[in-house]
C-alpha cells in the first residue's frame, strides 16, 4: 500500500480518535494522543503539520498498528 502524500496531522489526529485515542496535551505544532486499554496508555506525538512527512507518518502508523494488531491499511479504511 502506499501512504498518502496529502495526509496532515489534523487528518491523522481525526482518524486515530475512530480507534479510541484522545488528546491530552499541545505543546506548540504537537499533538499529544493517548489511549487507554487493559490498564495499559499508549502515547503518540502528532505534528500539526499540513503535509507529514511519509517517514514520520509511516512510523506513526506502525507503531499504531502494532499495539492495535492491525494493518496499516485498515487505519486509513476508517478515513
Amino acid at each position: 500500500m502506499r501512504l498518502p502524500r496529502d495526509i496532515s496531522g489534523v487528518e491523522l489526529i481525526q482518524i486515530l480518535e475512530k480507534f479510541g485515542y484522545h488528546s491530552v496535551r499541545q505543546t506548540g505544532s504537537h499533538v499529544r494522543l493517548v489511549r487507554v486499554y487493559d490498564e495499559q496508555e499508549h502515547h503518540i506525538t502528532i505534528p500539526l503539520h499540513k503535509n507529514l512527512r511519509l517517514g514520520t507518518l509511516n512510523a506513526i502508523l506502525q507503531d499504531v498498528s502494532a499495539r492495535l494488531g492491525v494493518e496499516k491499511e485498515d487505519i486509513f479504511k476508517k478515513r
